[in-house]
Parts: structure tokens; C-alpha cells; sequence
């Protein structure tokens, strides 16, 4: 009888299971958080979504990704873009615990938890193109109407992540922001999308004259810019922008143009080397290459260049291209024809541009393998201390602690900024698979005598500082595969003269930071306020002449 029963049971669960996964799970209408597994630790990131009443998963939405300010999170993001101001004398933390009742949009909306508070570069810009990736992956979203807004922090990180990949957006509206360092460079991007800015001119944390400097930026360069200034607001001019659903309204006004007729983009980095039809495939990382296509008739461009090297065109599906004709280009006052194709890569020799037939590339920096030491933690990344040279276990103890402290993301930093959510792996080098190596970037401390895997790598890595100079420290960034190792030997990195454990920008541990300071390399004597030499390594991955020259006359560097 037990046995019957049991096989009842059995074949009830089977039944569900199948249902579940013939029919799949149905989400509720409304606000909720789903999650993404992020391979950069091997977590479930959560994500605020809001589904809209009477969601059809066989029609198309819109959707609204919305990042929110320091010191908060995504479930009161979610709030906040609907409007949704915390209760009277209520705390972010009760406020965190419910959504409240909003009038319903035929929107889909999510909102990144973006790891707590570290700004929307590295390992938080990931996240939000995971999340999106993941939204897309769930959910039928209209592509040309996919828009982009954030608050404070948020909305530094909807201008960065709105100028970096522009061909995503079909509008983005950036509430009192603070865009993080590099954005500047990236004003010519918003060319066929609008932005709309809102700010207090009373703001003590976002002084009104940096947005007004913005807006002027970015009309002097054309783009399409609402402002509204809100008098006597302090630093939560989001209650007016975002009221009764606003944004939304003005995101309806807008949808994205996949194609459009002229494409003006720059970028210093392979990693954001696309927007529409053009990418860039040879520029010098670090320094801002900029191309402005323009079609003036049919198959007919008009192209400016600066500080690039190799483009790719890619015309496929363009109402300005005619397939079965040939193509005639004007590069910075060259002309150029081109047999039928709609798919074109150029590349300048000298003065001259021709089409690169082979689409052969000289230079060694691409996409993952261009620097600077910061991308080496902004993605799956391990720490690697080394059991090397039979160390006393004090010894072996110490070198944990150090790999450790570049390790611990999590710090503390008071109630409003709490701890960055980012797990990384510590490892000793015996402990290291190879699953490992083809998976992640390996931060490694020591040297060929101390760690077995820079012993490993040791052909193949251009420098080495010699086990005789304790005063000084090498940090540097050398791709293998396809993936990064950054080597720190001697002193650490964030060896500071006066507080080792003093915070950096945004209050964040100093490991964790002090590497944006520095790009594809340094070695410095003492403290890191004593750079002896530093900088990027040139496209082909070897040193600038004049900073190995630095490197050979401090005497403690060895060049492979």
C-alpha cells in the first residue's frame, strides 16, 4: 500500500513538472525581482522588473532600464521611476520592503541592483548589459524602443552606458548625474538619439553648473536635448522628473532608428568599438578615435576620421545602400570605389586609405585584450597567491593576507554606502584548475620563484622585478589567450605612504580603486605616490622606448 502510494506521489510530481514545463511558469502583473546568474563571481544578481496588466508575451514592449543613485538600490528604483517617494518619516530600508500601488504603463521596466554602490564602469556596466541580455532572453521587447534613465550615480551611469553603446537607446534622460571620468570624450555618440536632463539648482551633491555645461555640450554638438531646471530643489530633483509618470509619456515620443543616415562615434576602447553600421577595428586604446559616416546620396558616404587606423562598414538591410551597385567613399578627402558588398573594411596606410580586402589586423590590442590593468578585475577574475620557495607558514600567511586585501571588495563603509556586493575567488596556486585558466583573469602575486603559475607564464610575460629590490613594486596587465593575467610583484599596488586601508573615490577599498589610476603598467619605489615609470604598452604589446629606458635605469626590472 505504501508502495502505491509512493508511485501516486512520484507520478503527481512528474505531471506538475511536465505542466511546468510545457506550459512555463507565468510571472504576476506588476513589480517584482527576478535574478541573473553573473559569471563574474558566480552569483545571482537580483533586478527590479515591472510587468505590465495584461502582459502578452506575443506582443512586443518597450522597455525602460532605470539605475539608480549611491546609497540605494533596485527595488526603490523601480519605485522611484514611477514616482514613487518613500512614505512620510518612512527610511530607504522600509521603503526597500514593499512596492506601493502605481498606475499601471504598457511598459516592461527593470532596474539594476548594480552590485550596491560602485558607480556603472566595470563590473557594474557588465551587469547591466547581463541584465538586459536577460530581460531580452525572458520577454518580447521592441528593440527600437528600449530606453535608458538613472538618477544621481545613476545618472553618471545613464550617460556613460547611453554614450558607450549608443546604437541601443532610442532616447535617455539622465536625472542630476554624475558621469564618471572618460565620459567627455564620448559627447559626439549622442547624435540620433534625444536626451533630456532634469536638475535642481539647488543641488548641494550635483552643482547645477556642471548640467548646464553638459546640456551646452551636447547641443553644441547637435544632439536633441530637453532640459528642465527645477528651482530651489535640492538633490532630489527624481520626485519632479519622474512624477506622475512622466517619463514615460516622453520616452512614447521616441523610437530608435537601427539604420540611421549618418553615424558619428568615438571611443577609447575596443570593449565599446560599435555603434550601428560602423565598427572600429584599429585605434590606440586609450586615446579617443572618432569617425563620422554620412551618407549623401545612394551609396555614396562622406567620411572624417581621427586617430583610427582600421573600419568596418557593414551596409546590410541600409535603405541609402543599393547591393548590386558599387560603392564610392570619400575618406577625409579621399575618394574611394569599392566593388558591390555590403560588408566593407578600409584601412589607412600612411596618408592613404584602401579596402582591406583580407580584413587582416596589425595590431596585437583587440577586444579583451587591450588594457588597462582595471579590466583584469571587470569581469571573472581570481587572486593568486603563490606557495613557492618552502615559506614558513608566517610567511605563506603573509602572502595570503596581501592577495587577500586586494580580494575583499566587501568592505564595510557606513550605513548609507554599506559594502560592494562583488565576490571574487582567492586561490593558492596549487589550488588553481585549468577550468580556472580558460575562464578567468588571474590577478598573481609574487614571482617565478614564489608562484608557480608566473613561473608558468614566465616565457611568454615581458618584465619581472628582481627578487632583490623589496623597496619597489611591478604591477602590469599581459593578455594569455584569452584572457588576462595581472602580475603585482614586490610591494602592492595600493601601497600607500600614509594609510594602507585609507578609502578611495566613492569611499571604495583602496585595492579595488587605486588600479584606475594607473593604466597597463607602473613600477614605483616606496610608496605609489613614487612612480618610477608607467603608462600603456604599445599596440604590439611591448614598452614605449622612453619608459623602459626609466625601467632599465632603476636597475631592478628584467626585460624577456
Amino acid at each position: 500500500m505504501k508502495i502505491l502510494k509512493f508511485r501516486t506521489i512520484l507520478s503527481g510530481v512528474v505531471l506538475l513538472s511536465f505542466n511546468l514545463v510545457l506550459f512555463g511558469q507565468k510571472l504576476s502583473s506588476g513589480p517584482q525581482v527576478l535574478t541573473f546568474h553573473s559569471d563574474t563571481d558566480d552569483t545571482e544578481q537580483p533586478y527590479g522588473l515591472y510587468l505590465p496588466k495584461n502582459y502578452n508575451p506575443k506582443k512586443k514592449y518597450p522597455l525602460v532600464v532605470m539605475l539608480h543613485g549611491a546609497g540605494s538600490n533596485h527595488r526603490l528604483a523601480l519605485r522611484r521611476v514611477f514616482g514613487k517617494s518613500n512614505a512620510e518619516g518612512e527610511s530607504d530600508v522600509e521603503a526597500s520592503r514593499y512596492f506601493p500601488e502605481w498606475k499601471d504603463v504598457e511598459y516592461i521596466v527593470i532596474s539594476s541592483f548594480a552590485r550596491g554602490t560602485m558607480g556603472y564602469q566595470g563590473v557594474v556596466e557588465k551587469d547591466v548589459m547581463d541584465m538586459l541580455a536577460d530581460t531580452k532572453k525572458r520577454f518580447n521587447i521592441d528593440e527600437n524602443r528600449t530606453y535608458l534613465t538613472g538618477l544621481s550615480m545613476g545618472g553618471g551611469g545613464t550617460m556613460w552606458i547611453g554614450l558607450s553603446r549608443p546604437d541601443i537607446w532610442a532616447a535617455i534622460a539622465p536625472v542630476c548625474p554624475a558621469p564618471p571620468g572618460g565620459t567627455l570624450e564620448l559627447v559626439p555618440n549622442a547624435l540620433n538619439f534625444p536626451v533630456y536632463f532634469f536638475q535642481g539648482d539647488a543641488d548641494p551633491a550635483v552643482k547645477v553648473d556642471s548640467t548646464r555645461k553638459w546640456v551646452q555640450r551636447l547641443k553644441d554638438a547637435g544632439t536633441q536635448v530637453e532640459y528642465t531646471e527645477y528651482p530651489g530643489v535640492k538633490h532630489d530633483s527624481w520626485v519632479n522628473a519622474y512624477k506622475d509618470e512622466f517619463i514615460f509619456d516622453w520616452f512614447a515620443r521616441h523610437k530608435r532608428n537601427p539604420m540611421p543616415e549618418r553615424v558619428r562615434f568615438a571611443t577609447s576602447q575596443y570593449k565599446h568599438n560599435k555603434a550601428y553600421w560602423v565598427t572600429l577595428d584599429e585605434l590606440t586604446p586609450g586615446i579617443t578615435a572618432l569617425i563620422d559616416a554620412k551618407f549623401t546620396g545612394k551609396n555614396h558616404l562622406e567620411i572624417t576620421t581621427k586617430g583610427l587606423k582600421t573600419f568596418t562598414l557593414n551596409l546590410t538591410d541600409h535603405p541609402s545602400f543599393k547591393s548590386k551597385s558599387p560603392l564610392e567613399l570619400v575618406i577625409n578627402g579621399q575618394t574611394i570605389r569599392a566593388d558591390a558588398g555590403a560588408i566593407l573594411t578600409l584601412t589607412q596606410s600612411g596618408d592613404a586609405w584602401a579596402v582591406n580586402a583580407l580584413n587582416t589586423l596589425t595590431s596585437a590590442k583587440k577586444t579583451g585584450a587591450e588594457g588597462p590593468m582595471s579590466e583584469a578585475i571587470a569581469s571573472r577574475h581570481i587572486y593568486v597567491y603563490g606557495t613557492g620557495g618552502s615559506p614558513s607558514p608566517d610567511e605563506l600567511a603573509k602572502r595570503r593576507a596581501e592577495a587577500q586585501k586586494a580580494m575583499e571588495w566587501s568592505t564595510y563603509r557606513g550605513d548609507f554606502l554599506g559594502r560592494v556586493m562583488v565576490f571574487p575567488r582567492l586561490l593558492s596556486d596549487k589550488e588553481v584548475r585549468a577550468s580556472d585558466i580558460e575562464s578567468s583573469n588571474l590577478i598573481l602575486f609574487g614571482n617565478k620563484e614564489t608562484n608557480s603559475l608566473i613561473e608558468k607564464y614566465n616565457d611568454k610575460l615581458p618584465l619581472s622585478l628582481k627578487a632583490s629590490a623589496d623597496s619597489y613594486g611591478l604591477a602590469y596587465v599581459f593578455p594569455l589567450g584569452n584572457h588576462y593575467v595581472l602580475v603585482n610583484s614586490g610591494l602592492p599596488w595600493w601601497t600607500l605612504s600614509d594609510n594602507p586601508n585609507a578609502p578611495t573615490r566613492q569611499n571604495s577599498p583602496a585595492p579595488m580603486n587605486i588600479l584606475g589610476r594607473f593604466q597597463d603598467f607602473v613600477l614605483f619605489k616606496g610608496t605609489i605616490n613614487t612612480v618610477v615609470s608607467g603608462g600603456r604598452f604599445n599596440n604590439d604589446w611591448t614598452l614605449p622606448a622612453a619608459e623602459a629606458d626609466k625601467m632599465k635605469a632603476s636597475g631592478v626590472v628584467v626585460f624577456k
